[in-house]
């Protein structure tokens, strides 16, 4: 049986951080919800915050050190993509928009993605809709319908009555597994992909 790989990317910057609490919470819905339709699953969490480095030194350099390809593998070669942020300014952090940046523009296309922030209030929850979703469209990355949004009320259970956070998390997590059964394997790209041949070009001519 295939083992279907779910892989979150946590682009949280404090220890403990509640970035990396939605993405665990995510993580575990999406791989619940597979394995109760009988997947066997594996499941990865990829803190931005211990690559930091080695991200910068991609940008500028153009070349990943070893530790960086083996993530980008990792991320572009999952069977379904949680990818959560912190809301700064009513946006994404620098961080995970420059490990985003490193990835190979094809790379990310027809992946199943579910998408998560964490912010201080609720009022900065359509960050997720005007500037994530958008960002992940232009990716040609497959994206959930629904994307959740935890404010710090949600980690005390006073946050929103009508839909609480365990409900958002649970109802998200389906949504990501429904889109990575129904869309089989997926081709890893990477950036640092070697280019194909003359001869591989004309091959087909």
């Amino acid at each position: 049986m295939t083992t279907l790989n779910l892989i979150a990317v946590s682009a949280g910057l404090s220890q403990p951080s509640s970035t990396r609490l939605l993405a665990e919470r995510l993580l575990d819905a999406t791989a619940t919800t597979l394995r109760e339709g009988g997947a066997t699953v594996s499941t990865e969490i990829i803190d931005l915050r211990s690559i930091a480095h080695d991200i910068v030194d991609t940008m500028l350099t153009g070349f990943a050190p070893e530790r960086m390809e083996a993530t980008i593998e990792t991320v572009t070669g999952a069977d379904g993509l949680i990818l959560v942020t912190p809301l700064f300014t009513t946006t994404y952090s620098g961080l995970f928009k420059s490990f985003l940046d490193i990835l190979d523009k094809e790379s990310l296309t027809g992946m199943p993605v579910l998408l998560g922030a964490t912010g201080g209030t609720p009022r900065h929850s359509l960050a997720l809709d005007y500037s994530m979703r958008p960002l992940l469209t232009y990716l040609r990355a497959q994206v959930a319908t629904t994307s959740v949004f935890a404010a710090t009320d949600d980690w005390a259970g006073s946050g929103d009555g009508v839909s609480p956070l365990p409900a958002r998390i649970t109802r998200a997590g389906r949504e990501l597994a429904q889109l990575v059964e129904s869309r089989g394997g997926h081709r890893a790209t990477s950036v640092f992909d070697s280019p194909p041949s003359f001869d591989e070009l004309m091959g087909g001519i």
